[in-house]
This record gives C-alpha cells, sequence and structure tokens, in this order.
C-alpha cells in the first residue's frame, strides 16, 4: 500500500518532536546543556575561543553555531569568538593531501588552538576518525572537549570532557536536537556575556 506524502510528513514531524520532548524533559540532559554553557562561557570571559568541527550535515552545524557566536544570535552586541574549522577549502584540501583525511581537523587544532581554548566537535555516529583524532590533539593541547553525538555507544565519549548525547539514533533526528541544543547555549551565552544588550532588547 502506497502511503500518502502527508503522512510520511508527518510520520518525520510527530518522531521529531517526541525526540526533542524527550530532551526537554530529561533532567541528566538538561544539565550537561547546563555545563556546556559554563565551560564555553569560562573560555570565552578569559578571551579564550570557541573551535568547531564536523562532517557532512554536522559541518553545516558547526558552521551555523559559529556564525551565531561571531554574528548574533537575539540581539546585537559584540561579536564572539567562534572558528568552524570546515570551512577552509585550501587548508582542508591540503592536509587532506599532504598528511590524510584524519588530520583535516587536528592539524588545523595544533596551529590556531591554544590551551584554555573549547573545541566542540560533532558528530552522529561518534567514529568520525578526523573528529577521534582532533579530540585527541585537543586534549593533548589542554583545550577542553566538548562532543555532540547520539545515543549509541561510541568512542568518542571517552575523549570528550561534556559529551551531550541526543536520545535517538536517527542521524536526522540526533542532527535536529544537537542544533536545537546549540540555539539554547548560544541564547545563554549571550545574556550572561551581555547582559545590558540582553535587557535593552527586551525593552523594545
Amino acid at each position: 500500500m502506497i502511503r500518502h506524502d502527508e503522512d510520511v510528513i508527518t510520520e518525520h514531524f510527530a518522531r521529531s518532536a517526541s525526540v526533542l520532548q524527550t530532551g526537554a524533559t530529561d533532567s541528566a540532559f538538561l544539565a550537561t546543556i547546563g555545563r556546556i554553557v559554563d565551560a564555553v562561557e569560562q573560555a570565552l570571559r578569559a578571551e579564550h575561543k570557541l573551535m568547531l568541527a564536523g562532517n557532512g550535515g554536522s559541518a553545516a552545524d558547526a558552521q551555523h553555531i559559529a556564525a551565531e557566536f561571531i554574528s548574533r544570535f537575539k540581539f546585537d552586541r559584540n561579536p564572539l569568538p567562534a572558528i568552524a574549522l570546515t570551512t577552509d577549502t585550501s587548508i582542508l584540501t591540503a592536509i587532506g593531501n599532504d598528511y590524510g583525511y584524519d588530520q583535516v581537523f587536528s592539524r588545523q587544532l595544533c596551529g590556531i588552538g591554544r590551551e584554555g581554548d573549547v573545541f566542540l566537535a560533532l558528530s552522529t555516529s561518534g567514529r568520525s576518525p578526523n573528529i577521534l583524532t582532533a579530540l585527541r590533539a585537543a586534549r593533548d593541547m589542554s583545550i577542553t572537549t566538548i562532543g555532540f553525538t547520539g545515543a549509541q555507544e561510541n568512542p568518542m565519549r571517552d575523549l570528550c570532557d561534556i559529551c551531550l548525547d541526543a536520545p535517538t539514533d536517527e542521524t536526522a533526528l540526533i542532527q535536529q536536537v544537537h542544533i536545537v541544543a546549540a540555539h539554547a547555549i548560544c541564547g545563554l551565552i549571550e545574556t550572561r556575556l551581555f547582559k545590558e544588550c540582553a535587557a535593552s532588547s527586551l525593552a523594545r
């Protein structure tokens, strides 16, 4: 029996809403987001930076999140230092060609990362070799490591100081949880660091 397009769409939205509701009512999940907010806020207050990386859709998410910090999220304020390590094709292809694709993020971390920075790694599987290599490099440099992944067991968790596990093993839904969580993180950090700007925005 052929399913109508609307049924497929409705089912997808229902699964998405269910997963987001699971996260919204999970105290451990929410506490992890709070720990991430605290870690990133502390680094930014100390004039360190946030670096992000992922592959495929997670690369796009890394760029999206970096843009929220550099540009703005909810209101006008000074830019915050965030860099997506997924954007420079010359760097990515040079490292991939000369050192191997596994090194495309770790090589950049070694070049621009400093002790006290934060590295946010996104991997729905938690098994991407270049992400795991980058997390090891970040730890060696005393860079705080934060992971965004899914519910399945994976080696990424052991390499992260803080790891947010989306409560699903479906790739598309993991990514949806990641970006919703990232928006919550951006919003909280922006409000904490720019209280006067936040108050002014609310007053309008």
